[in-house]
C-alpha cells in the first residue's frame, strides 16, 4: 500500500470516527428519512406561513431545518421528539414525530423518560386534532362526543404504534446481544475447558509414562539385582564347588528369562494397548534346576507382570507373595527374617500391589548397597491399615559389593506409591548404621 492510499485511509477512519452511524446503511437510512421529512416540513410550512402571517419562503426554510433534525435521531432521539411535540402546533411533522418515538423507545433511553415524553406527544396531538375538529364542525352542529372520540383516535394512532414498535425492537436488540454475549462467554468458556483438556492430557501421559518407568523398575530391577548377586556367587565358588557353580548357573538363566518374559509382556501391552491380555497371561514355568524351587520365582514374576500391564484389571502380586519374594532372597545367601503380626486377610488389590512393591524395593536396595548385612523384615495386619518395614543392619564387611548400578528412583518410586493410595512412606538409616524403610497403607475396602 502506497503512502497516498495510507493518508486516504486514515482520513477515512477520522471522518467516521466524527460521526455517530456504526454502519453506512444506517447513515443512508438517516439521511433518506432526514430528507423525506424536511421536503414534507417544507410543504406543510407553506400552510403555517399563511396561518402565522409570515412570508412563504420563511415558512418553507422553518419547515426545512425543522424536518432535518430527524438526522439525528439515534444520536440525540430527545431532542427529535421535543422538536416534534413543539412543532405540532404547526401541524408539521408528522413522520418525524412516528420516526422519532420509534427511535426513542427502540433506544436505552430510561423508560420513564420514554413515558413522559410519550404522553406529551400524545397530549400536544390530541389537543391540537381537538381545536382542529372543533372549529371544521363547528358551524355543522356536531354531537359533544364527536371531537374528543376524533382527537383520541388521532393522537393513539400517532402514537401508540410508534411507541410500542420500538420497544418490542429495543426488546429483541437487547436480547440479541445477550445472547451474543452469552454465546461469547460460551466460545471462551470452550476454549478454557479445551486447553484444560489438552492439560489433562499431557499430565495424564506425563502420569502414565512415570507409571510405566515405575512398573519397568520394579518388575525387573529386582530380578537383575538376583542375577547379579548369584553371578558373583558363581564367579566366587566355581573352581572351589563346581556342582554349586553349576546350580548357581541354572539359577541365574532362569532368572534371566523371566526377567526377559516379563520385559517382552510388558512391551507387548504397550504395544497392543490391552492390559487385560497381560493380566492374564502368565510366563512359562521351567522345571527346578537342581532342586531349586522355581516355582515360587515364576509365580512372583507373573503376578509382577501382571501388575505392571494389568493394573487397572485389578491383577498382580499380593502380600501373599511377599514369602516367596523372601525366599528369592535368601537363596543368594542373604540372611532374611520375616515375619506377620495380626490376622492375614484380603485387601484392595492397588493396596496389596503396593506392599509387595515396597518390600521388593526395599531387598533390591539391600543387594544392591547393603550386601550381606542381615535383614528384618515385618508385615503388620492392623484394624484399619497394612504395614511393612524393611530394616537391613550393618554390611558385612566379608561380602564384596556385586557393584548394582542405582539410578536413585527407588526411594522416590516407593514414596509415589504410598502417598497416592494415602499413605505414610518414612525411610531413612537407623542409629545402628543401617537403613529402614517402613511404610503404612489404609485399608481401602474398609475404608469405603
Amino acid at each position: 500500500m502506497t503512502a497516498t492510499g495510507a493518508d486516504q485511509d486514515a482520513a477515512g477512519s477520522t471522518a467516521r470516527a466524527l460521526l455517530w452511524w456504526g454502519r453506512r446503511r444506517s447513515a443512508v437510512l438517516d439521511v433518506g428519512l432526514a430528507a423525506v421529512s424536511a421536503a414534507e416540513c417544507a410543504v406543510q410550512g407553506v400552510g403555517f406561513a399563511y396561518q402565522a402571517a409570515l412570508p412563504v419562503p420563511v415558512g418553507v426554510v422553518f419547515g426545512f431545518l425543522v424536518g432535518s433534525v430527524l438526522v439525528v435521531r439515534r444520536r440525540w432521539p430527545i431532542a427529535v421528539v421535543l422538536v416534534s411535540v413543539a412543532t405540532t402546533p404547526a401541524e408539521m411533522g408528522f413522520l418525524m414525530a412516528v420516526v422519532g418515538l420509534y427511535t426513542l423507545a427502540a433506544s436505552e433511553v430510561p423508560r420513564r423518560i420514554v413515558a413522559t415524553l410519550a404522553g406529551m406527544s400524545l397530549a400536544a396531538t390530541f389537543i391540537v386534532t381537538f381545536v382542529r375538529v372543533r372549529q371544521d364542525v363547528l358551524g355543522a352542529g356536531g354531537h359533544a362526543w364527536y371531537e374528543p372520540l376524533t382527537a383520541g383516535f388521532m393522537s393513539l394512532g400517532l402514537t401508540a404504534p410508534p411507541v410500542l414498535f420500538g420497544l418490542y425492537i429495543g426488546a429483541r436488540r437487547r436480547l440479541m446481544e445477550s445472547l451474543r454475549e452469552r454465546a461469547d462467554s460460551l466460545e471462551q468458556e470452550l476454549s478454557l475447558l479445551a486447553d484444560r483438556a489438552e492439560q489433562r492430557a499431557q499430565w495424564a501421559r506425563q502420569e502414565e509414562r512415570t507409571r510405566i518407568a515405575r512398573e519397568m523398575h520394579d518388575v525387573v530391577a529386582h530380578r537383575v539385582s538376583l542375577m547379579v548377586v548369584h553371578a558373583a556367587a558363581l564367579q566366587a565358588v566355581a573352581l572351589k564347588d563346581p556342582q554349586k557353580a553349576v546350580r548357581n548357573a541354572a539359577l541365574v538363566g532362569d532368572m534371566g528369562r523371566q526377567a526377559l518374559t516379563e520385559l517382552r509382556e510388558m512391551l507387548g501391552v504397550l504395544r497392543s494397548g490391552d492390559p487385560e491380555a497381560a493380566a492374564t497371561a502368565a510366563p512359562p514355568q521351567r522345571p527346578a534346576a537342581e532342586g531349586v524351587p522355581l516355582a515360587a520365582v515364576g509365580a512372583a514374576a507373573a503376578a509382577a507382570a501382571a501388575a505392571a500391564a494389568g493394573a487397572g484389571a485389578g491383577a498382580g502380586p499380593s502380600l501373599a507373595d511377599i514369602e516367596a519374594l523372601v525366599g528369592q532372597s535368601r537363596m543368594t545367601g542373604m540372611v532374611v527374617e520375616f515375619a506377620v503380626h495380626g490376622d492375614a486377610r484380603g485387601y484392595a488389590p492397588e493396596v496389596e500391589q503396593t506392599a509387595y512393591r515396597v518390600v521388593q524395593e526395599a531387598l533390591t536396595n539391600v543387594h544392591k548397597h547393603a550386601a550381606g548385612a542381615e535383614v528384618r523384615v515385618r508385615l503388620a495386619h492392623r484394624e484399619a491399615e497394612v504395614a511393612m518395614q524393611v530394616e537391613n543392619g550393618v554390611p558385612g564387611t566379608a561380602v564384596a559389593a556385586p557393584g548394582l548400578p542405582s539410578g536413585g528412583n527407588g526411594l522416590l518410586g516407593m514414596r509415589e506409591r504410598v502417598t497416592a493410595l494415602g499413605g505414610v512412606f518414612v525411610s531413612g538409616p537407623t542409629d545402628a548404621g543401617g537403613f529402614r524403610v517402613s511404610a503404612v497403607l489404609p485399608d481401602r475396602g474398609r475404608a469405603a
